[in-house]
């Protein structure tokens, strides 16, 4: 039966490690004992080959003497002549017999500077032996000089290293496998911290944040990515539940409100006004409707989240001008005045959506005015148009004008619930306009005409124009909300616009 064994990581790291360690330690012992070996082979063939010019000359010179001249008891020299007849020899050589048969010595004529291996039994010395050939003598009498070299102690100095590496050998890989698992340890001990703390944050409820080791290597970037991962999820988690909270709250209101006139109606049963019931069920339903197709939209932007420029529905050219003459002429009080632009100002979007957008927006600026509205559209460059919404109720203070975009977001004074709407307005129109690739913002706008007043009366020299101008100057300083939402335009409306 297969039993497979699961390793550790530091297991499997610590002995690749030390394996891949051994291997090369292993070849390079391999390479070190040939290297040695064939170096002292050469060194000895170096000896023996000066020993053979210095019998060279001395036979050049016919100043042979007999035994030959040799220095230790591991060389052996022989003088033979073209026949095989040994001529002179050293001490312990055979006077006979030569060292070489006739065949190794033309081998080593067809090659001066070679040499060949003979047994040592068959001179008399220990061990393989290294045999060389000098020529000597002239072209009347020809000699051949016969060195031979006993590489005994040679072989025992490379078996006396091979035996020192085999026994170290075993000892420095124990000691690279000690220091290779404390490394491999110490390295993975933030990882294991990371678990830890991974472990402890799944099982809690609580927001955490995982150990940063120190220093600025891979496992330090990894736990500071996974810290701001953890960030993002509970800033996730968090709007996560504040929606549904006060999505569930929103839904709750009309569904109490209708539960209320439902019982309120059967109480009364005969004496109940069944027509005005049915308008206030109606507009109850109606104000659910909305709030449900505000979630839905909100829920389908939010699946496209990271695809800014991407619209949600049909896209095609719509003309700015037309589109606010058409959303303004829905709203009566206060009235709403649309400033018409010089020429047509065509975008690509969805008309749906761009309906949306504007509609919300007169929505928030109709319930807050005090007396008009004004949309203009105009260009704003020669790749954008812009749509402004201006209004003159009490305006947005600025450290909410970037949270009035936020999903259930209502003001304390001017965005109450009893005013209308559930706080999703603004929301929408930032997801709208964000698909359609423009941007959305708040400032404050001045009433032209009451500054126009306001310079008239500072004009007057009586008694009742510095009244007037007092009030002019009042209603100067009166501000009101303005919206601006910028959007690309199409590409075929390339008339450039001024600045």
């Amino acid at each position: 039966m297969y039993l497979r064994v699961r390793l550790s990581l530091r297991t499997r790291l610590t002995a690749i490690s030390v394996l891949g360690l051994a291997a090369g330690l292993a070849a390079g012992a391999i390479g070190l004992t040939a290297v040695l070996a064939l170096a002292l082979e050469r060194s000895a063939d170096a000896d023996t080959r000066t020993t053979a010019d210095a019998i060279a000359q001395l036979v050049a010179a016919d100043a042979v003497p007999d035994p030959l001249p040799v220095a230790g008891n591991d060389v052996r020299v022989q003088i033979v002549d073209e026949r095989g007849r040994i001529r002179a020899a050293s001490i312990g050589a055979d006077r006979l017999v030569p060292m070489l048969y006739a065949g190794e010595r033309e081998q080593l004529a067809a090659d001066p500077t070679g040499a060949v291996t003979v047994p040592g039994s068959r001179l008399g010395l220990r061990g393989p032996v290294r045999v060389i050939a000098q020529p000597a003598g002239g072209p009347a009498q020809p000699r051949t000089v016969l060195v031979a070299r006993s590489m005994a102690d040679l072989n025992r100095s490379v078996a006396l290293v091979r035996v020192i590496l085999l026994m170290t050998f075993p000892l420095l890989a124990a000691a690279v496998t000690v220091i290779v698992w404390r490394a491999v340890g110490a390295t993975l001990r933030p990882v294991e911290k990371l678990r830890a703390g991974a472990a402890e944050i799944t099982g809690g409820d609580q927001a955490g944040h995982l150990p940063v080791p120190g220093g600025g290597d891979e496992i330090h970037r990894l736990a500071v990515t996974l810290n701001d991962m953890l960030d993002r999820l509970e800033a996730a988690r968090a709007r996560q539940r504040a929606f549904v909270a006060d999505a569930a709250h929103e839904l709750r209101s009309p569904l109490a409100s209708l539960r209320t006139q439902l019982e309120v109606a059967q109480r009364l049963g005969s004496r109940t006004d069944w027509p005005a019931v049915a308008d206030d069920l109606l507009a109850d339903s109606q104000r659910l409707s909305r709030l449900v197709d505000d979630l839905l939209l909100l829920a389908r932007a939010d699946q496209q989240a990271d695809q800014p420029g991407v619209v949600l529905g049909p896209v095609g050219p719509v003309e700015l001008g037309e589109l606010a003459a058409t959303v303004a002429a829905r709203y009566s009080r206060p009235p709403v005045r649309v400033v018409p632009p010089d020429r047509p100002l065509w975008i690509a979007g969805d008309p749906d959506a761009l309906v949306r957008v504007l509609a919300n927006l007169l929505d928030n600026a109709v319930r807050h005015a005090r007396s008009e509205v004004l949309v203009t559209a105009r260009p704003a460059g020669p790749h954008w148009h812009e749509l402004l919404v201006t209004d003159d109720g009490p305006g947005v203070p600025p450290a909410d004008r970037q949270r009035v975009f936020d999903r259930f977001t209502r003001l304390d004074d001017a965005r109450a619930r009893d005013a209308g709407g559930a706080g999703l307005g603004l929301a929408i129109v930032a997801q709208l306009v964000r698909r359609h690739g423009g941007t959305v913002e708040l400032a404050d706008a001045v009433r032209a005409d009451d500054a126009v007043r306001a310079d008239d009366a500072v004009r007057a020299d009586d008694a009742a124009g510095r009244d007037a101008a007092a009030a002019g100057c009042d209603g100067a300083r009166r501000t009101g909300l303005q919206v601006r939402v910028l959007l690309p335009a199409d590409p075929v409306d390339d008339e450039p616009g001024p600045e």
